[in-house]
């Protein structure tokens, strides 16, 4: 009696060849099988909310950047203006000072390895293993590379876009109930949230930079869309009113941008929700990799193996005046 076998989905072969990892199966006279491959689901935002810095290459294990700081001294007045006298002989003088921030390019990597057999199988199944397995490892790459920007790493202790350190953090205001968090809040409360940070950053920034994106827990995205009225007049949701009358409109021309982020939800202070304002620009802020190369197919055997790595860095945050948290919403 032949040796029973069962796939994955649970149903029972009697074939003794039956591989589920090749994507070979028994299909009975009477079943359509839908020959499209269907992907797990998995989303990534890394490429919409920061500008990658490609200028590292692989040999590279740091990336810098510098930051310039002046100190200048008054005339008459050591901490007023530069005036000086017709017959000055002695001129106030300018300081520089530059300091350097160096960040480690970690390697990454992952190995491609199929048999000889199982790739003959594949082909004569019409679901080629070697591209399958490729594409996979793209996705992984893409996934390391979302958490590495918004949250960083914590087993190398590396922050990301939302957790740094040096950026200024602060709670929302209280609202209904004397509660922060946005489900006890009006729409006129959570506008003033968003408000709020916009006009911190923008401070912060000592006015130079208004914040042109803010990121959201997706649950609070939701809280966006809910409608909104203003002096008699309804618009269709808090973002829609924002997006016409924000701080950003007035000092850069262009409407504010607010997206969800699934990273931000539990990664404020004490395990709270974290708003973030910052300005998406390639001087601001970035996040130094390399694109994904390949080493040659090597047969060992009949296995052939091939390698995929990249040197993925640490978000970049040049001007940490430019970006906002707020905590508890």
């Amino acid at each position: 009696m032949k040796k029973k076998f069962y796939t994955k989905d649970a149903m029972l072969t009697f074939d003794s060849a039956t591989m589920d990892s090749a994507g070979a199966f028994l299909i009975g006279e009477l079943e359509r099988l839908d020959q499209q491959m269907h992907m797990p689901l998995a989303a990534v935002t890394w490429h919409r909310d920061i500008d990658p810095r490609t200028d590292v290459t692989i040999g590279d294990e740091l990336s810098s950047f510098t930051n310039s700081t002046f100190a200048a001294v008054g005339g008459t007045n050591p901490t007023g203006k530069a005036w000086i006298g017709k017959t000055a002989t002695s001129m106030p003088d300018m300081q520089l000072d530059i300091g350097k921030t160096a960040s480690p390019l970690n390697l990454w990597g992952m190995a491609l390895s199929y048999t000889l057999p199982e790739l003959q199988s594949a082909m004569q199944t019409g679901r080629p293993i070697d591209s399958q397995k490729a594409e996979a490892i793209r996705l992984k790459y893409n996934m390391d590379i979302d958490q590495q920007v918004y949250t960083g790493d914590t087993d190398l202790n590396l922050y990301g876009l939302c957790n740094n350190p040096n950026v200024n953090t602060s709670n929302v205001a209280n609202g209904a109930s004397s509660s922060p968090l946005w489900s006890s809040k009006t729409p006129q409360e959570i506008l003033a949230d968003v408000r709020s940070i916009e006009v911190d950053t923008w401070t912060n920034s000592g006015f130079a930079v208004a914040p042109r994106q803010i990121l959201v827990p997706p649950v609070q995205y939701v809280a966006l869309l809910q409608p909104l009225t203003i002096g008699g007049a309804t618009f269709a949701s808090i973002a829609e009113y924002i997006s016409k009358n924000s701080l950003c409109l007035e000092q850069n021309g262009v409407p504010l941008e607010i997206h969800p982020v699934k990273w931000l939800t539990g990664a404020g202070a004490g395990g709270t929700n974290r708003m973030v304002a910052y300005t998406r620009e390639y001087d601001k802020v970035r996040f130094p990799m390399t694109t994904m190369l390949t080493t040659p197919v090597q047969y060992q055997g009949i296995w052939l193996h091939t390698n995929y790595y990249a040197r993925l860095g640490v978000v970049e945050a040049v001007y940490t005046e430019t970006i906002s948290y707020r905590d508890g919403i």
